[in-house]
């Protein structure tokens, strides 16, 4: 007979108690393989319990495949593999423990955006109707590509604003940038050498490694990358940043995009990836088309995301693919599944064709317009002549040149100390490309227009510790 000890003031229910009782027997051991168990009516009488406690304990074990039944024979104990663990002691390496993001006073990271200003209520009014409107579109099977609506509208509208030259059947749409590169590179460009930008994206040149592909950098001048040192690469694809490059802020004039453009025409298997990091901010000038509005052969890859211009946690990018590569990916790209959801697709197409996209970032350009040039005047009132300001005609953030003699890992450390958020250039340097330029990267779309003169006030006694003003 089982003597399980039933505790009836236990949280736990009696059928649970009597199941994890014998489940425990079997795995220690102590009931061996084709054990014959007590029918329900006994073991129910001997615990003084009912006969329903005892079948849904044995109904569970025999799901779980503890036991099993021979007709009209009763219960037996399946045959059952003991786990042993190993005899060595296990733990967590303290590199790998993840702690919450730490919250700084002052932020001037490159990454992210003021989640306060996106327009919620906007956005919540387009995800209602979509729920609303688009029933049937939210029980479909979601395109490898995307959904069509939102396809088309996208392709609508960089066609009006970026002069990218697509239909929808040329578009692709992914969770991150990340995302569409590597469905890139394992669809149409495997085994592919790449060239990127250096400095430039030091993730892009991790997964690219990772999945084995030969990467070449490439340096950058003030007119974005050098085609002649590009030329003496094996490098077949070239990842540029030539709206805003990353780091650095240039903006490629028109004469070395197509010179890029004449790189990529001498040979079938070139292409240009252009990424277009930033382009819908623009403070100085006309903003200036695309890259792909240029290509007269389709060798342009258009991508881009929607993570600055609304926020990074919608997971909403998407590429362009020249004509000539459709067919290719329709062929291997499509068995590989949509990466976002059919109903943020929908909200974000409805947010699009209303207006509202545009309202904001009309909105958002004279926010940040403003804020960086607040900014930029309190560098100058507390820097003087010892910083330069570079790349500042674009996008969230910009250079700062610094005079200093100190390395610049110290005022990083320095920075983390006084619970300032801020990066230098080396985190977009190769460790093998020699000395590490004195320069920061100082994004602004994190501050606050009214914390300005302090954070800047802190950042300059972070740079100069010993003294700081005019010199």
């Amino acid at each position: 007979m089982l003597h399980i000890p039933i505790d009836r003031d236990h949280s736990l229910p009696v059928y649970k108690q009597i199941y994890e009782w014998i489940k425990n027997e079997i795995l220690q051991g102590t009931l061996a393989a084709e054990t014959k168990l007590p029918s329900k009516r006994t073991l129910a009488t001997s615990l003084n319990v009912s006969q329903n406690s005892v079948l849904s304990a044995y109904s569970q074990l025999i799901a779980e495949g503890y036991l099993y039944t021979k007709e009209r024979s009763g219960y037996f104990v399946e045959t059952i593999h003991p786990i042993r663990p190993l005899n060595v002691e296990k733990k967590l390496d303290p590199k790998l423990s993840e702690t919450r993001p730490k919250s700084y006073r002052y932020s001037f990271s490159h990454m992210g955006v003021d989640a306060s200003l996106f327009p919620f209520h906007d956005w919540h009014q387009s995800e209602q109707k979509a729920m609303s409107e688009d029933k049937a579109l939210l029980s479909d099977i979601n395109h490898p590509q995307g959904i069509y609506k939102l396809r088309e509208i996208v392709a609508n509208k960089i066609r009006h604003t970026r002069g990218v030259i697509c239909e929808p059947e040329q578009i692709v749409i992914g969770a991150s940038m990340q995302w569409l590169l590597q469905l890139f590179l394992m669809v149409i460009a495997e085994s592919e050498p790449f060239a990127i930008e250096e400095p430039g994206y030091h993730r892009l040149s991790s997964l690219l490694k990772t999945m084995g592909t030969p990467v070449y950098h490439v340096p950058v001048d003030e007119r974005g990358i050098e085609v002649e040192k590009l030329r003496k690469t094996p490098a077949n694809i070239a990842i540029v940043t030539p709206s805003h490059q990353m780091p650095t802020g240039s903006i490629m004039p028109v004469s070395r995009r197509t010179e890029l453009l004449h790189w990529c025409y001498e040979t079938e298997n070139r292409y240009v990836i252009e990424d277009d990091y930033d382009s819908e901010f623009k403070y100085e000038g006309d903003i200036i088309p695309s890259l792909q509005s240029l290509d007269v052969n389709e060798k342009v890859i258009y991508i881009d995301s929607f993570s600055k211009s609304l926020l990074p946690d919608l997971r909403m990018s998407y590429m362009a693919l020249p004509l000539g590569l459709i067919d290719i990916f329709k062929e291997k790209g499509l068995h590989f599944m949509q990466t976002t959801s059919v109903l943020t697709q929908l909200t974000l197409a409805r947010f699009l064709k209303s207006g509202d996209y545009d309202k904001h970032i009309k909105r958002m350009s004279k926010y940040y317009k403003e804020l960086r040039e607040k900014l930029i005047a309190a560098i100058q009132q507390h820097f003087g002549s010892r910083v330069q300001v570079e790349g500042e005609k674009a996008g969230l953030h910009f250079l700062l040149h610094l005079d200093i003699e100190e390395p610049i890992e110290a005022i990083i450390e320095r920075a983390e100390k006084m619970d300032l958020e801020l990066y230098s250039i080396q985190r977009f340097m190769q460790k093998a490309s020699g000395s590490i330029p004195a320069t920061l990267i100082i994004g602004f779309a994190k501050l606050k227009p009214e914390e300005i003169d302090e954070a800047v006030e802190a950042l300059c006694r972070c740079c100069f510790p010993k003294g700081h003003g005019l010199r």
